[in-house]
């Protein structure tokens, strides 16, 4: 069967990708091998960030007290959580399929997708052809090498979302973005949570201030950290998981009932026969691209978390953006020197755009720092939620932004703001001048512009 276009795999790139070259009337074959929606609808962002919500909710119950409201017989109802994340995600898979169904030249093809040739792909029976093709097939949890882990039953962040029962004590190994959110959710219903983490600090990639700040406030709900920590061994001892590690005070271990692995992700590359297409990876698997996402053979692409980069929905849409743009408008964008704004769904939430501090030094730019606590923001204050801090990074010889991280109860949202000003090209000094409402979070903004001055 031949078409205008192959997708395959229906994430948020492969999606809007398919109805729009569908509605331009071309003939689109899409592939799926498990569910629509890809990673963000079925595993990702919808049922996390769903199941989050629960947890916050949760939260404000077990610590009504805290803002004078009196509230009794608090409990968490797992099931019924469960239950509420599958609807949600079962909306958002249905609203996929009739994007599909109702587009009669976008024929889904249920099946593995495997290259047989550069323009040829076998899913089951049939033979699929196309002079352009579309990767789109996301990525996995990355399962580590770790001695008795074959012999244990273990989760990821998939599996973890199935459980209907309650984990007395989660061991956690990885500080990143999936450990901080998955640790903090399920001590907020009610577990017990350590977390491990080979790093001195968690998320790894920000300041040491700002990752501090955040672990601060993870303590303060009860969660243990043990970082700079190496797990060696897991095996089972009388009904308990017994992890094995090594830190700078020597050997040791820790009992859990459950084990998280959250150390990465790896794309599902492996298994799609690109050596048949001469399709170039790296060593870790990622397909070569260019910054207009094309790999080393004419009409292939790669979007999304296959062709690796930040891991993110929206880096996967926009990728979809780049492609169609080029591909369709005549336009000629490129992933290269893109901004990319991000968020950890912790509470509060870590928001970030731009380079940290750390690396705008390593570029050797000369800087200008500007912080404001959130115990300086009234609107915190007035909600009772103080903890965390605004942090902007400044290039002192045009007084551009070259990064900013908010870590606040609304970090995420903040932070765009500050992602716009980036993108105009446009001096921080503007916001300075501002006027805004009060009382808002972004109203903290005011001090934090303020604050700015030259460091060394």
């Amino acid at each position: 069967m031949k078409y205008d276009a192959i997708i395959i795999g229906s994430g948020q790139a492969g999606n809007p990708l398919a109805y729009r070259l569908a509605d331009l009337g071309w003939s689109v074959a899409l592939v799926e091998q498990k569910h629509l929606g890809g990673t963000c609808i079925n595993t990702g962002c919808t049922p996390t960030k769903t199941m989050v919500h629960r947890a916050q909710v949760a939260h404000y119950a077990r610590n009504a007290a805290r803002w004078g409201v009196s509230a009794s017989n608090v409990s968490v109802d797992l099931p019924k959580i469960v239950a509420q994340k599958d609807e949600v995600v079962l909306s958002f898979r249905g609203g996929q399929q009739k994007q599909v169904d109702k587009r009669p030249n976008l024929r889904l093809h249920r099946g593995h997708a495997r290259f047989v040739g550069p323009h040829q792909l076998q899913v089951g029976d049939a033979l699929l052809e196309s002079e352009k093709i579309f990767i789109n097939t996301g990525g996995r949890p990355t399962i580590p090498a770790l001695a008795g882990l074959d012999t244990v039953s273990y989760l990821t962040n998939e599996s973890a979302m199935q459980l209907t029962v309650l984990p007395d004590h989660l061991l956690v190994l990885g500080g990143g973005y999936i450990g901080m959110e998955f640790g903090q959710m399920f001590r907020r219903y009610g577990s017990r949570v350590t977390v491990l983490h080979t790093g001195k600090q968690i998320i790894s990639r920000e300041d040491p201030e700002t990752a501090a700040e955040l672990q601060r406030a993870l303590e303060a709900e009860g969660i243990q950290f043990l970082l700079d920590t190496r797990a060696s061994r897991v095996e089972n001892k009388n009904g308990a998981l017994a992890l094995s590690f090594e830190s700078p005070a020597g050997a040791s271990s820790i009992s859990g009932s459950h084990l998280l692995l959250a150390t990465g992700r790896r794309p599902n590359t492996d298994d799609l026969g690109l050596d048949k297409a001469s399709i170039a990876t790296d060593q870790s698997g990622y397909i070569k691209v260019n910054g207009r996402l094309e790999s080393n053979v004419p009409g292939v692409w790669a979007l999304g978390d296959c062709k690796g980069g930040p891991a993110f929905t929206h880096i996967s849409y926009n990728d979809f953006q780049i492609v169609y743009g080029n591909l369709m408008e005549g336009k000629n964008l490129s992933i290269e020197n893109r901004l990319v704004p991000s968020c950890v769904f912790t509470d509060p939430q870590l928001g970030g755009v731009g380079m940290t501090e750390k690396e705008a030094r390593a570029k050797g730019f000369k800087l200008k720092i500007g912080r404001c606590q959130m115990t300086s923001v009234a609107r915190a204050i007035e909600r009772g939620e103080t903890a965390g801090l605004m942090k902007i990074v400044i290039d002192a010889s045009n007084d551009r932004i070259l990064g900013a991280s908010i870590l606040a109860s609304e970090g995420g949202e903040l932070v765009q703001i500050l992602s716009t000003l980036m993108l105009a090209r446009q001096p921080y000094t503007l916001l300075k001048g501002a006027v805004y409402i009060h009382p808002t979070l972004a109203e903290g903004f005011f001090a934090l512009m303020e604050d700015v001055k030259p460091v060394d």
